[in-house]
């Protein structure tokens, strides 16, 4: 079966949405322009051989939609340790919530996010009291 193996981020301003990520996240950079022949940034979310994927983050090709235009790019979402702990950090990294924290019963606490980029990702702590 198919899985997800890298994501890319477009975003605006390089350096505005790497400083959210490694805030929010702790996620490393590396400067990859060289090999796309533009700015592009590595995205570095974890040690290998845990689960997770790494991926890209480079300027966005096309104007973002205006709100309630739809998305232009995928959603991903994040598993966290602490739903509450990771929502303060979005927030005070410059995110905004999207959609508020919601209980996903018996499962998990969900919740989604606008990035400084305008790009909505989704938090997901696993919680089998969730409701």
């Amino acid at each position: 079966m198919p899985r997800p193996i890298h994501f890319e981020i477009q975003c605006d301003d390089l350096d505005r949405a790497r400083a959210f990520y490694e805030a929010v996240f702790g996620w490393e950079f590396q400067d990859w322009g060289h090999i796309t022949g533009s700015p592009y940034l590595g995205v570095i979310t974890g040690p290998e051989g845990e689960p997770g994927i790494d991926g890209g983050m480079q300027l966005r090709p096309a104007p973002s939609p205006g709100a309630g235009h739809g998305t232009n790019a995928a959603v991903l979402t994040m598993g966290v340790e602490d739903f509450d702990a990771t929502a303060t950090a979005i927030e005070q990294a410059g995110g905004t919530v999207a959609l508020p924290k919601m209980a996903l019963t018996g499962m998990a606490w969900q919740g989604y996010f606008l990035d400084t980029e305008g790009n909505t990702f989704g938090i997901h702590q696993p919680d089998p009291k969730a409701a």
